[in-house]
């Protein structure tokens, strides 16, 4: 996968973002994804050795399309400035996003604004086990990878069924359960990108494997 490729398409297609642009230029566009799929469907394979319950998801089962949703974000261009992508993608599940792109190169997972009903059952899981999830999110190595939870949405109050003194109330008022690694242009360059997306999945694993049992209570 030519990454550099990747990056040069991005670029023209801001200064482009329009459909007479991207028709002009489908085969390009079409050559740089299939690519991506390739690439993904290795790390695919490589991801799949690590974890006896990982969920095969190839590449074209996982990259997310390049349009923008209009109809939910109408002022938004017609087109992401990125590639991204889903691995280890069960159904209701805490997945590993890839995302190469202008603004943001990034490794993430978790749960972004869960649904109601798998919200409620991570924090129910909060509320029996919170000490877990604190142990692995405070583990040196899993904070000098991802820092803090990721801070989207956050209650100022405790949820309904909790009280504000509850020993994991921090954790339970976040609305998001998720993490993010962000990366260098130069290193998805690099050769050594894809090992270092396998370092950064396997730091993750048990963060993904806490939300993941916590979501199916």
């Amino acid at each position: 996968m030519d990454f550099n490729q990747l990056f040069n398409f991005l670029e023209e297609l801001q200064q482009n973002n329009n459909k007479e642009w991207m028709d002009a230029n489908r085969k390009w566009y079409q050559s740089l994804r299939s690519d991506f799929i390739a690439w993904l469907d290795e790390l695919n394979q490589n991801l799949a050795q690590l974890d006896d319950d990982y969920y095969d998801t190839p590449g074209k089962r996982g990259i997310n399309r390049i349009n923008n949703n209009l109809m939910f974000h109408p002022t938004k261009p017609i087109y992401k400035d990125h590639f991204g992508a889903g691995l280890d993608k069960a159904p209701e599940s805490a997945d590993f996003y890839i995302e190469v792109g202008l603004k943001n190169c990034m490794l993430a997972g978790g749960f972004w604004r869960p649904a109601p009903k798998i919200l409620k059952s991570i924090r129910d899981g909060i509320d029996y086990d919170g000490e877990v999830l604190q142990e692995i999110i405070s583990k040196p190595s899993f904070k000098q990878t991802f820092g803090n939870l990721y801070v989207d949405e956050k209650l100022k109050k405790a949820p309904k069924g909790y009280t504000i003194e509850h020993p994991h109330i921090d954790l339970l008022q976040h609305k998001t359960f998720a993490v993010v690694h962000p990366i260098s242009r130069e290193l998805v360059v690099s050769k050594a990108f894809k090992a270092h997306c396998i370092a950064v999945y396997k730091e993750m694993l048990p963060f993904r494997r806490y939300l993941n049992r916590a979501a199916s209570l």
